[in-house]
């Protein structure tokens, strides 16, 4: 099982979406968690160190992770989607951006269980 975790600012609208996007996907585990003050759920170093893969929506939330959380992130694999905070929550455009851009990084599924 690969843990995956999604990042973003707030945690109210990408990585909630990605991680509901993500939650069915076989053979992986979803989180999500915000990097700013005052998010819904924020990230915490328990997350970090549990997950296998986190995927953060923008540079400026890696550059972030990496001053918070540098000595949790040895042997992580961070991947910046390069998304900006221009979608709600489910948006269809944000969802096929996301299956676009995050699906190859992840253990892929055999036709019969997609």
């Amino acid at each position: 099982m690969t843990n995956v975790l999604f990042v973003c600012s707030a945690n109210r609208l990408r990585s909630p979406t990605a991680e509901q996007v993500f939650s069915n996907w076989p053979g992986i585990e979803t989180d999500s968690a915000g990097i700013s003050n005052g998010a819904s759920v924020p990230l915490s170093s328990e997350q970090v160190e549990w997950a296998d893969i986190i995927f953060v929506m923008e540079k400026t939330h890696r550059t972030k992770l990496n001053r918070k959380f540098r000595a949790r992130l040895r042997d992580k694999r961070v991947v910046c989607l390069d998304i900006p905070d221009d979608y709600e929550f489910m948006d269809p455009v944000l969802v096929r951006v996301l299956e676009k851009r995050v699906s190859r990084f992840l253990p892929q599924p055999g036709p019969s269980m997609r």
